[in-house]
């Protein structure tokens, strides 16, 4: 099945990828982001966040945004 992937992390893209059915967020995540930690992360699916054992659906809009940004921080 075919969903839209948005990767927020660093330069960001936007594209639709195959998944096999009954993929959860997690299971997709560790596929994409093997040495991230989904902690570090807001996943979304459809833009609402979602549970990790949410089981993806065709044409599901899965968002992947870093919560913190390196070198984002302000210095005073």
């Amino acid at each position: 099945m075919r969903v839209l992937y948005i990767n927020n992390n660093g330069g960001g893209f936007a594209d639709y990828v195959n998944v096999d059915e009954n993929t959860t967020v997690e299971k997709f995540f560790k596929q994409k982001l093997p040495s991230e930690n989904t902690e570090d992360y807001l996943i979304r699916v459809n833009r609402q966040p979602v549970p990790r054992s949410y089981v993806l659906q065709e044409n599901d809009r899965i968002t992947v945004t870093p919560v913190k940004i390196d070198g984002a921080g302000i210095n005073l």
